[in-house]
């Protein structure tokens, strides 16, 4: 958000802008690709259900019936039939319209989401698990679709689109007598001017946004999301444990297992195996799928809710919906043999740090405020990708004719080594922006500063 028609040369403390301005140049100059790209493959992801109902409307939607719909275990056998293998997840149709998705860990290898008819039993077609076009946008929005160190590198374009914001906000804030480029623009879009002001004005009114959907994109990051989420899983500040750490298993005791048992082995929750072929009562059966979703369903749980089917013995029955209303989250897990709720929690029961957390998650992916909260981000990711073009423009506007147009060294480095400190406290927070910082600073260094030194030394 430079606006350098306050040059460096007119500023009282020139020193200490030529540093800010230094900094944010690298900023940019390291994030600004990508900062597209995330807006692009953003804006689109916004309207995920949208587009992924349109692309896929053969798998996803059939025709409504009177007639009820099949059990939920006859449409895992249509789905076997299809897919050999065995199942692990379901997604009953949340509406009349839909199909059914059950997501079967195939013989072949890899899960595959298979979609078959609620009403008829029929398989509308299957694809690897997590493949819907609006699957392979995220995993572009986030550079996973190409490896774990890509990964990495939109985690220190995160960090560093904060950093960008700031020092972009320093060097627009109003100085001495200045009359434009504060908001409004000057020049025509000819003029350089012009760039300079719609790219500080754009990112003063964008830039809160900017740090918001950076600081919430964080909880998805490889390396700080993983220990932010760390902090917050099975703590009372974040989500208690059984939501997402610490699941439970089958506690059925033992008594009820086998009708009769010692004094004190009939409470000791069912063990992983039983041998039932010793003459003893045989363990009662899982309670099963309809018989779940059944439970499930008299819970009130909201529709579109997907399900985690018992892994083994001691496995679980695990419901859980993250609608748009954030109220309405909510995990329910219950013992696969008696059918009875062991965790049944919601948004109401997290603590504060894991309220924060979901707040900022639905906002950042456009469902908390509804169409209102799409249309929002839609136009900040217009004018992110408006922004970061604009930072090209001034960029190749200025640059000296075959030189990067690094700005100038202040002439007191000691501002230089102010705000470097002071940016290094966002690199502690964020590890990775750190040692990015450091490649920055040694390239700065080796490349820039050193060469600018050496031409000088020989102009003399």
């Amino acid at each position: 958000m430079t606006n350098n028609s306050r040059s460096p040369e007119n500023q009282g403390n020139t020193s200490l802008y030529r540093a800010v301005w230094r900094w944010h140049f690298y900023a940019g100059l390291l994030i600004l690709p990508f900062m597209i790209l995330m807006a692009v493959t953003g804006a689109a992801y916004i309207y995920r259900d949208e587009i992924d109902d349109w692309y896929h409307a053969d798998l996803k939607f059939v025709e409504a019936s009177g007639n009820a719909a099949l059990p939920m275990s006859s449409q895992i056998d249509a789905a076997l039939l299809a897919v050999p293998g065995n199942p692990v997840k379901v997604l009953p149709p949340a509406d009349p319209t839909r199909s059914s998705e059950i997501v079967i860990a195939a013989d072949t290898g890899g899960r595959q989401a298979v979609y078959v008819d609620p009403y008829r039993g029929d398989v509308l077609g299957h694809m690897p698990d997590r493949t819907t076009l609006m699957w392979v946008v995220r995993r572009i929005h986030s550079l996973a679709e190409f490896g774990t160190v890509p990964n990495y590198v939109i985690e220190i374009a995160s960090g560093w689109a904060i950093l960008l914001v700031l020092t972009g906000t320093y060097l627009w804030w109003p100085r001495g007598d200045q009359k434009g480029g504060i908001v409004t623009l000057r020049d025509t879009p000819k003029r350089r001017r012009w760039w300079r002001d719609a790219h500080a004005v754009t990112g003063i009114f964008i830039g809160i946004f900017i740090i918001f959907m950076a600081g919430t994109g964080m909880f998805w990051s490889v390396f700080w999301g993983k220990y932010a989420n760390e902090f917050a899983n099975g703590t009372p500040n974040g989500y208690p444990s059984g939501v997402r750490v610490d699941v439970p298993l089958s506690t059925i005791p033992m008594i009820e297992a086998f009708g009769e048992t010692s004094w004190t082995n009939e409470n000791i929750p069912l063990p992983q195996s039983v041998d039932g072929g010793n003459g003893q009562t045989a363990t009662p059966g899982p309670i099963g799928i309809d018989r779940a979703m059944s439970i499930f369903n008299e819970m009130g749980l909201t529709p579109g809710y997907a399900i985690s089917l018992p892994r083994g013995e001691t496995g679980v029955y695990s419901a859980s919906i993250y609608p748009d209303d954030l109220s309405l989250q909510r995990v329910i897990h219950l013992d696969q043999y008696s059918g009875r709720p062991l965790i049944d929690m919601g948004y109401d029961d997290y603590g504060p740090f894991g309220k924060i957390m979901e707040f900022g998650i639905n906002v950042h992916l456009g469902q908390e405020f509804g169409i209102a909260n799409q249309i929002l981000l839609l136009v900040i990711c217009g004018l992110i990708i408006f922004m970061s073009v604009s930072a090209g423009v001034m960029w190749w506007k200025r640059r000296p004719a075959g030189a990067l147009g690094v700005p100038p060294m202040p002439r007191d480095t000691r501002n230089l080594t102010v705000v470097t400190v002071i940016l290094a406290i966002g690199g502690i927070i964020y590890p990775m922006v750190g040692a990015s910082m450091i490649v920055i600073w040694l390239f700065d260094y080796l490349f820039v500063v050193r060469l600018q030194r050496r031409s000088r030394m020989a102009r003399t």
